[in-house]
């Protein structure tokens, strides 16, 4: 292994914010005996998450402040504050029993708070004081089971909640909401005779239809066929984009909060783990929890010495390590590590630093868990043709495109 010789004064720390740059164009970094190298394409993003969460201009439209719900000794809700801006779409992802669909429900106005404020716009409809049952707020809900009338047809189901209103404005709203949906051709047809997704789409039509200002969704999802998820997911959002409405989505689904949300706030036991742009969340997590939630996490131990943590899979250079800077010099870290951040090479005798215990095959790639030295498994993603056996002896390298986040070390 080639020493690292300490760098002191001026021209010391000019060194090392050279060898920090140096690591962000992409050089590659020597691991152990200069017998591997590991690849960096590190790409200009370091602040990335403080432009996430920068401060925004416009006031929120769905506000939570200190919320608090208890059911007997359980605490459902504890002290959660939370701010949704006007046409975001954001996720409430959790475990199941985390306080998400309590919050849901809190918002809705189907259960009350029992500490705690909630605003909707500069509207309090729920605090000390105060509280606007359900059917009194500007709120569109579209439950889990989707709940359509099954004595009304697609076209009344739609119009449900709008029939105070003039005949030949209702009509003018449902024809524009079909059409929105893509179902103009079903306006008379029985629920029945749809599909999930169609039943789906027509719940989520009749929620909009009353113009709310805030739509709240309960497991959308779930109900559906894991082929047809994709596929809604996509359209949902496509829906709700269009029509420019706010919304608060509720699901455990990690896939899905990514995949359709603005932002996500992960919940665990009725508090607020992180909010954040998905992007975000995922790859730079505040928490352990947020990182072993948000899919496979594995986690590197290592030591920063002289602008470099010293790991079992090599030497991993400080500067691609977010927030990892001189002031924790001998510090003991945990390097958060994704399937796709790892490779997993065959080796032999010293070259060898893991043993494949495991592997999982998913059709696009194989996932292998992947045991060091150490007795910590990681996680190496490979393309479905390279095939290593259990129990091979393996080398793991590191290998990304991203700023790699890092707890202490327990």
């Amino acid at each position: 292994m080639t020493a690292r010789q300490p760098s002191t004064g001026e021209d010391g720390d000019r060194e090392r914010e050279r060898e920090r740059g140096r690591a962000w164009e992409g050089i590659s970094t020597t691991g152990a005996n200069d017998e591997s190298m590991i690849e960096r394409t590190i790409t200009p993003v370091r602040n990335r998450a403080r432009e996430a969460g920068e401060s925004r201009s416009a006031s929120p439209v769905l506000e939570l402040d200190g919320v608090t719900r208890s059911f007997g000794p359980e605490t459902a809700v504890a002290d959660l504050s939370l701010s949704v801006y006007e046409g975001e779409l954001l996720t409430l992802l959790g475990p199941s029993g985390c306080g998400k669909t309590t919050t849901l429900r809190l918002l809705a106005g189907l259960d009350r708070p029992d500490a705690g404020q909630i605003r909707l716009g500069e509207e309090s409809v729920a605090g000390p004081e105060t509280f606007v049952p359900p059917d009194e707020r500007d709120v569109g809900l579209v439950f889990q089971s989707f709940a359509l009338f099954p004595h009304l047809t697609v076209g009344e189901n739609v119009a449900f909640g709008i029939a105070n209103r003039p005949s030949d404005a209702v009509d003018e709203r449902v024809t524009e909401l079909l059409e929105l949906v893509g179902l103009s051709d079903y306006r008379d047809h029985s629920p029945d005779d749809l599909s999930g997704g169609q039943r789906q789409r027509i719940a989520l039509a009749r929620s909009l239809a009353p113009e709310p200002e805030v739509l709240l969704l309960d497991e959308p999802f779930s109900n559906l066929d894991v082929g047809l998820r994709k596929e809604m997911r996509e359209e949902v959002r496509r829906i709700i984009k269009e029509t420019g409405v706010t919304a608060v989505s509720v699901t455990h689904d990690q896939e899905e909060a990514l995949s359709i949300s603005d932002r996500v706030a992960v919940i665990s036991d009725g508090h607020v783990q992180q909010v954040d742009r998905p992007e975000v969340v995922f790859e730079q997590p505040e928490s352990r929890f947020v990182a072993e939630f948000l899919g496979q996490a594995g986690f590197v131990t290592g030591q920063l010495r002289r602008g470099a943590v010293e790991s079992e899979i090599g030497t991993v250079d400080a500067a691609v390590v977010e927030g990892l800077g001189d002031e924790y010099e001998g510090a003991a870290v945990d390097i958060l590590v994704r399937p796709d951040d790892l490779r997993a090479t065959p080796a032999e005798g010293p070259e060898a630093n893991g043993r494949i215990v495991e592997r999982q095959y998913t059709g696009p790639s194989f996932v292998y868990s992947v045991e060091l030295a150490s007795g910590d498994v990681v996680y190496c993603e490979h393309n479905h043709a390279d095939d290593l056996d259990l129990d091979q002896s393996v080398r793991v390298d590191l290998s990304v495109d991203h700023p790699l986040a890092w707890f202490p070390a327990e």
